[in-house]
Formats: C-alpha cells, structure tokens, sequence
C-alpha cells in the first residue's frame, strides 16, 4: 500500500474524511475507489458512496478475497445507516468470516457490531447479546470499543436495565474521548440522553404522571399490577400476560385498570372498546361476552366482578394497579418510535423491524403525513421517511423487542 493510501486510510480512522479525499481524490485503482466510497459515506452522501464502493469491489478482483470483504462490510454500514434493511446479512457474515479467516481481527469485529445492530433494529434482542458476547471490547481500538458500548447500551435500554446501560454508555463516551472523533463523541452524547427523557406516563387512581426510564424498571420489579399499555400486556413481578393480539380485550383492561379502585361504567368500556356512543342490548351482549374472555384470560393475576354500574378489576393479593402509558397517546407512535434515531426509513424497513405487513406500514405513513408529522424524500424505490423534527421524550417502551417479563 502506498504512502498516500495509508495516509488517507489514517485520516478516515480519524474522522477526517475531506483530509482523506484530498489524497486519492483525483485516483481511480482499487484502494482509493473504496477510500473514497468510505469518506463520502462519512460526508453523507450515502448514494455516492454505494456506487465507488460496488466499483472498487469490482476493481479488486476474486483474488483480493480481504479488500472485496472490507468493501462489503463498508456497504453493510452504509445499507444500515440509510435503514435498508433488506440488504442481504448473509454477505455480511461470510464477509466477517473471510476477513477473521485471513487475520483481520478489527474489521471482523467491526462487521460483527454492525450484524448486532441490524439484530437490535429488528428486536431480536437475545441473538443480539449472544453476538455481542463473543468480542472482548478490551480487544479493541477506541472508535470500535466506541461502537461494541453503544451496543451494550442498546440492548440494556430495550430490556430495561438502566444501570447496566448507563454504565455502558459511560464506557462509550470514554472509549469515544480516547478516539478523538468529535462526531463519535456526538453520538455517544446523544444516545445517552435516552435516559433522561420521560419513557412513560404512569396512571393510578386518577392521577397520572410522567416516568424516566429508571422509574419504569422499579415499578416494573414491584408487585404492582402493571398494566403496560406500550406493549399491551399485564405484568405483575416476573409474571405477564399479553394481550398484543386482542385490541379489544386490552382496551377494556386499560379502561378497568384507569378506574380502579372504582369500576369502570358500561357506557364508557362500550365506547372505548366499541366506539359505541348508543348502546343497545346487543352491544351490552357482546360486552359480557369479552368480559367473560377478559376474566379467562386475567385469571393468574386478578378477577373481574360485574357490578350495579359496570365492572370492577380485583387483583389478586390486594395489589395495587397502575397504567403505564406511553409518553403521548396517539396513533402509529410503533412508527414514530423507530424515527426518534433522526435517520431517514424506507416503508419496507420499518415493515421489517416492526415485524408487519408493508401496506399497514403504508396506510400510517400516509396518515402521519397527512398530520403533518412525517414527511417523504425522494420517490419510488428511493423513497424515505422521517419526521420534521427530533422527538421531544424516550420511545424505547416503543421500541420492537421485549421487555422483562415477556
């Protein structure tokens, strides 16, 4: 590798892609090709930098098995940083295979890191950890050790061990000051905040306030019964029931827990179930039913008793009962939660992470449009999503994975 080469190849491990550019700039072999493929990624020009690195992989040739894997590996961060995440994980991993196979402990380890966020994205929590686990980040230089805490920190957050997650992202931002990356250091500082956002509003006995992310894991380790209205299940202690697949039965729970220790009125579990302003002895039939599948399905953690008004939620124990809402009610806040990353998402991507079909994804994209709270750029195959404006509050009760308890 020649002296302008290594140059540019230190200046983009340093965070300077311009200092990089200015040396192979003018070059079109192979090296500079996917230098330049990496420093105008850096930049932002994303599309710019998929086609010099197609070209250099290409100019490189079969025999150069190491750089064509490090040109994969560099396409992989790319694919993942626009959210395009149908880019096939399987190059991905015969590419980290190829360059742990010739020696190359760093980008082996980098293509691994980028393997376990695509896992976090998607919720798969537990294959996440399990990569994680197999990199010592002692092992590593600042910028990756940087990457491997962040990680960390992600899956702590989404299982709700703030602890471990602050602890995490304090090894971050450390690893992150070593590597003098200012945009490194950025990230770290931004990710962090995560913690200090209200991730949920408890509602109890009328009353209702906000929660930090810390607040939600104690209520979560009592034996309150919870009912968690971000992922629709029943928690109490270690025990959780959901109702994810049963609109109508949460909807009548939540509204049962929000009274509690009152009960809740026909008129209002209709309308909120329901939507019917008019009951009639159909609708109040049909209530009785879902009460009935209700108290089935509550049974291990509390009792539902009919009363001269309505219904009543009875735990078991005496326990006390709490709503854990997300920050602001409303429509679509799944999608809104995968845009708090400030990145740009495809309609088929979030389709992927939120684990539903594209025209369900397609019909609140164009409802949070038409409000004025997404907005598209480009067109056809090219177009993404984001929101106008960063979220104000943590959405990792949003986020897909689970929870403790599920």
């Amino acid at each position: 590798m020649d002296s302008m080469i290594t140059a540019a190849a230190r200046a983009l491990a340093t965070g300077d892609p311009l200092g990089a550019l200015n040396r192979v700039a003018l070059r079109d072999d192979a090296p500079a090709l996917a230098l330049r493929g990496i420093a105008m990624a850096q930049l932002g020009e994303l599309d710019r930098a998929k086609t010099l690195l197609k070209s250099a992989a290409r100019a490189f040739g079969p025999r150069e098995a190491v750089a064509r894997a490090r040109c994969v590996v560099a396409e992989a961060e790319i694919a993942l940083v626009s959210r395009d995440l149908t880019w096939p994980v399987k190059a991905l991993a015969a590419a980290g295979a190829t360059l742990a196979a010739h020696g190359d402990r760093l980008n082996a380890a980098h293509a691994r890191t980028l393997a376990i966020r695509r896992l976090l994205l998607i919720g798969r929590l537990d294959d996440a950890a399990a990569l994680l686990a197999e990199v010592d980040p002692a092992t590593l230089p600042p910028p990756l050790r940087t990457a491997h805490e962040l990680a960390a920190a992600g899956i702590a957050i989404r299982r709700l061990r703030t602890t471990m997650a602050r602890e995490a992202f304090a090894r971050a931002a450390d690893a992150a000051r070593q590597a003098r990356i200012p945009a490194l250091m950025a990230e770290v500082e931004d990710a962090a905040a995560i913690l200090q956002k209200p991730a949920a509003r408890l509602i109890t006995r009328g009353a209702e306030r906000p929660l930090l992310p810390d607040a939600v894991e104690a209520l979560l380790a009592t034996q309150t019964l919870v009912v968690d209205a971000c992922r629709h299940v029943v928690r109490c202690g270690e025990r959780s029931i959901s109702l994810a697949t049963r609109p109508i039965l949460f909807s009548l729970l939540r509204t049962l827990a929000e009274a509690w220790p009152d009960d809740a009125g026909r008129k209002t579990l209709l309308f909120n179930a329901f939507r019917a302003r008019h009951a009639d002895e159909s609708h109040r039939a049909r209530l009785r039913v879902e009460m009935g599948r209700l108290r089935a399905e509550l049974e291990p953690l509390a009792d539902i008793t009919a009363t001269k008004d309505g219904f009543l939620l009875a735990p078991r124990e005496d326990r006390p009962v709490a709503v854990l809402a997300p920050p602001l009610d409303e429509p679509h806040a799944e999608v809104l939660a995968l845009f708090a990353d400030g990145e740009a998402w495809s309609s088929s991507a979030l389709s992927i992470a939120l684990g539903t079909s594209a025209r369900t994804v397609q019909r609140a994209l164009e409802q949070l449009s038409a409000a004025g709270k997404v907005q598209a750029i480009g067109g056809g195959r090219t177009r993404r999503w984001l929101t106008p404006t960063a979220g104000a509050f943590s959405t990792l009760l949003l986020l897909p994975g689970p929870l403790p308890g599920d």
